[in-house]
């Protein structure tokens, strides 16, 4: 499955994707914001990473997209859901090469796997969580349309730190 953009082309994640998706997300600045990546990034996992979201898409239980640019085909990051069935609903995931911060790719891309989280799996709600010191993750969900919808204190173990989360979230009826 691929999604194209103005800019970008989203695609599932192949294996060739996993030596950028290492030097990407060895970057300290990359990890250091993200809810779940290790930091130093562990060499030769990023494999292993590929095939558990291929086996999760093949289940229906979450995508994660290679976010890529249409003109060069240059890897810039990953945007993904984890889906829950149950209730129909999906987190919203993602992160870019720090080389590629500032030019809107990361709203971009998140607002069309949003589009294709309603659209084509028909969930009834999308949420996403940031850091609270990470006010560039939490402008991409408020410029995508999502809804502040709350902090949960302590909510995750970064390191040593504990952080408080800003949550997010949008309901199909909302769109």
């Amino acid at each position: 499955m691929t999604m194209v953009t103005r800019r970008l082309t989203l695609r599932q994640l192949e294996l060739h994707d996993a030596d950028a998706i290492e030097h990407l997300a060895g970057d300290k600045d990359v990890a250091d914001t993200t809810l779940s990546m290790p930091h130093p990034y562990p060499a030769g996992s990023a494999a292993t990473f590929i095939n558990a979201r291929r086996e999760a898409a093949a289940r229906g239980e979450g995508y994660s997209f290679a976010v890529t640019s249409t003109e060069d085909s240059v890897f810039l990051g990953i945007v993904g859901l984890h889906i829950n069935k149950t209730h129909h609903m999906a987190e919203l995931g993602y992160w870019i090469g720090k080389p590629y911060w500032g030019y809107g790719y990361c709203t971009e891309a998140a607002a069309r796997v949003v589009q294709f989280a309603f659209d084509e799996l028909e969930l009834n709600r999308v949420f996403a969580a940031a850091m609270t010191r990470n006010p560039a993750s939490y402008k991409v969900m408020e410029k995508i349309g999502m809804k502040y919808e709350g902090i949960l204190r302590n909510h995750i173990r970064k390191g040593d730190t504990y952080e408080d989360l800003r949550y997010y979230g949008l309901l199909r009826t909302d769109r």
